[in-house]
């Protein structure tokens, strides 16, 4: 059973960025896997068929990957832990939300391994970070304009 991020993995990456809303409200985009191509310009399909539960998957796909996903922990509206292997790549992505006031931190940590990684870790240790600092922006962005 998956519980957090492997910390021995060949890559680690760790970001987190401030978002001035409500807790409720970034949880609220974050997870809502169907509704992420409307704010999550990098992410080309989104889909899920249930609510993000502990064993539920999701479809998604950014720069040309498919990826299926699996919940592997959720603790609304503070913690989610997801992944799985993708092009031979396992990742696993943990999302934490903390409640700052009336702005929420939201931090991401994600673990990638396997021989693609192993064959060119520096080049995919730079797209994952870029990645996760475009999501976190991304997020930070649709959290604070009204309406979305």
């Amino acid at each position: 059973m998956v519980t957090t991020i492997d910390n021995n993995a060949a890559i680690v990456v760790r970001k987190q960025i401030r978002v001035h809303a409500p807790i409720e409200r970034v949880w609220r985009l974050h997870t809502d896997v169907n509704g992420w191509t409307h704010w999550q310009s990098d992410i080309d399909t989104a889909h899920t068929d249930s609510d993000l539960q502990p064993g539920a998957t999701f479809r998604w796909s950014t720069a040309g990957l498919s990826i299926i996903s699996t919940v592997y922990a959720v603790d609304a509206p503070h913690r989610i832990l997801w992944g799985g292997p993708a092009h031979g790549i396992t990742g696993i992505h943990e999302w934490t939300f903390t409640a700052d006031g009336d702005s929420t931190i939201v931090h991401t940590a994600e673990s990638w391994d396997g021989e693609p990684v192993h064959a060119d870790p520096d080049n995919l240790r730079n797209a994952l970070d870029a990645s996760l600092a475009s999501w976190l922006d991304h997020l930070r962005k649709a959290a604070e304009t009204p309406n979305t």
